[in-house]
């Protein structure tokens, strides 16, 4: 039940951003839906393997290139889905940050996950 709970505030969290981010474009609530379930399963089997693959850039950072690594995970989303739109790469990381700050919000407020 965890996970799916942790679905619904991640779309929640692409839903709002998109509603108050002019440079990201989403169709409806269940594109947002669709936008959770692809960046969660590319976020499954990649994820680590860019973690792993960037280690230098992360530690040189202290921690900060993983929004790089979420907004790389969200630009493909992008590029995947149609209904969910980003204008720009910089406006993919502004939006990761915003995404990742709204989940970690919305997370924090339902219970259970």
């Amino acid at each position: 039940m965890s996970w799916l709970m942790a679905w619904l505030a991640f779309s929640i969290s692409v839903f709002v951003a998109a509603r108050i981010l002019p440079a990201v474009h989403i169709r409806s609530v269940g594109t947002a839906i669709g936008v959770a379930a692809v960046y969660g399963i590319l976020k499954f089997f990649f994820y680590w393997l860019l973690v792993f693959l960037s280690l230098p850039f992360i530690i040189i950072t202290l921690g900060l290139f993983l929004i790089v690594i979420n907004a790389i995970l969200l630009w493909v989303t992008d590029k995947l889905l149609e209904g969910f739109e980003i204008d720009s790469f910089l406006h993919t990381i502004f939006a990761s940050l915003v995404i990742s700050l709204f989940d970690m919000a919305f997370r924090w407020v339902l219970p259970g996950i």
